[in-house]
């Protein structure tokens, strides 16, 4: 263990660090979040971002999207080693390209917002701060903020980075149906890929972002024309909206619970079997037990599934709306 007189984030790094060269923590392995170092040692999110980083620094570990900070695969020197005085900092072939600390003279807001991307996709919306990303770039933590004037500055820009990273044909798909799917199936990707866009903000308070605009104007436009009057174009752009981050919420949610638990939903709900078993013994949901009868293999709950599934169901009944308003048969 590093001297208690050493900076926390120092010490939090020794003890990963020597997790890390005896094997206690694999290569692959999770390592704690940023989350768990900050509970498990009682230090602030961005002190624990800073000692994830040193190790990411040293090549000991890697950020990965949805997963967390995993132990890199060894390259070169022994994991945990520090490099000789003087010896030479060039990554050789083949070996894991090891980043420096950035000199502050190349920050600018784009190498930012990109770090703060890559930390809230990695760690979650918590780990997001003007410290964290200060920490991950290897600069001072008041440095950033000559290029963005708050936290509250940063998640916008850093979601509008997000929700600009696809666009729309400028052909549109025939058919306002069409349109609307491939605007729904968009925004999905969107949530899927950047699980804590769906975090943000609730829906009776939209956020104003250039990028996310440009989603609702898609919908908008297809939703044109078609006998609906102003109000319910604009409701039923929400109601899709709200959908789509209502099924995406569940994402982090779940991203979050495994970190606390450190189960995966399948062994979560392996877990849950005998309390389930116990409520279908009890003889009180009927309607539960035909249900886990007629399912021998059990239900598997897909996300993906069910946001199809709702989709389609949302379009069915828009459909019959817009029928009903006198624009004709709706395609099919």
């Amino acid at each position: 263990m590093a001297p208690e007189t050493e900076p926390p984030f120092q010490r939090i790094a020794a003890e990963l660090r020597r997790r890390i060269a005896t094997g206690e923590l694999a290569p692959g392995e999770r390592v704690p979040s940023t989350r768990r170092i900050a509970q498990d040692w009682g230090v602030a999110l961005a002190t624990a971002t800073k000692a994830l980083t040193v190790l990411r620094l040293e090549g000991l570990v890697e950020a990965l999207p949805r997963v967390g900070t995993v132990v890199a695969a060894p390259a070169g020197p022994r994991a945990g080693t520090p490099a000789a005085p003087g010896a030479p900092t060039d990554t050789a072939p083949g070996q894991r390209h090891r980043s420096p600390a950035a000199p502050e003279g190349e920050l600018n807001r784009e190498r930012i917002l990109r770090a703060a991307l890559e930390l809230a996709d990695a760690e979650g919306l918590a780990a997001l701060s003007m410290r964290a990303v200060a920490a991950r770039l290897g600069v001072s933590a008041m440095s950033p903020y000559r290029y963005v004037t708050s936290k509250d500055e940063l998640v916008l820009l850093t979601a509008d980075l997000a929700f600009g990273e696809a666009a729309y044909p400028a052909e549109p798909p025939a058919g306002w149906r069409a349109r609307l799917e491939l605007g729904a199936r968009t925004l999905w990707s969107l949530f899927r890929r950047h699980p804590w866009l769906a975090q943000l903000s609730p829906v009776t308070r939209p956020l104003v972002l250039p990028n996310l605009m440009a989603h609702a104007e898609w919908a908008l436009a297809a939703l044109e024309g078609h006998g609906l009057d102003a109000t319910t174009v604009l409701d039923t752009h929400v109601l899709l909206y709200s959908y789509i981050e209502g099924i995406a919420v569940n994402l982090e949610r779940e991203a979050q619970a495994q970190a606390t638990t450190g189960l995966t939903e399948q062994e979560w709900m392996d877990s849950r079997t005998p309390a389930l078993g116990a409520l279908v013994a009890s003889g009180r949901f009927p309607a539960y037990t035909r249900l886990m009868a007629g399912l021998p293999d059990g239900y598997d709950l897909d996300l993906d599934a069910l946001f199809e599934f709702g989709l389609a169901n949302l379009l069915d009944g828009l459909t019959a709306r817009i029928e009903r308003a006198g624009a004709g048969p709706a395609p099919a």
